[in-house]
């Protein structure tokens, strides 16, 4: 499983649980949200419902981001375009993890 370096994931429990699972967790390098997949729905979420806004309310922001999500999710479709050319989607790479 990738995923980056919140220091909840290297927990104790989650190591374990990992580990009876036979789950590999690797870490993405530190400063490096580009290539963090999630972190582009994050970017057009604050784009799209909170930039340049001025909510009343708890509530009025939530039906803002509610909003937007359902509006996202009707529209999604499978990334088929990620790192296109890039030597991570060549089977014979393996990155230097020593």
């Amino acid at each position: 499983m990738i995923l980056d370096n919140y220091s909840v994931h290297k927990r104790r429990e989650v190591r374990e649980w990992c580990t009876a699972h036979d789950v590999e967790l690797v870490f993405l390098p530190t400063y490096s949200s580009w290539s963090n997949r999630i972190e582009c729905e994050f970017a057009a979420l604050r784009y799209f419902a909170l930039n340049g806004t001025d909510h009343r309310s708890h509530g009025e922001q939530d039906d803002a981001v509610t909003s937007y999500i359902r509006w996202r999710n009707q529209h999604a479709a499978p990334i088929r375009d990620f790192a296109v050319g890039s030597k991570v989607r060549h089977p014979d790479y393996l990155p230097n993890v020593g």
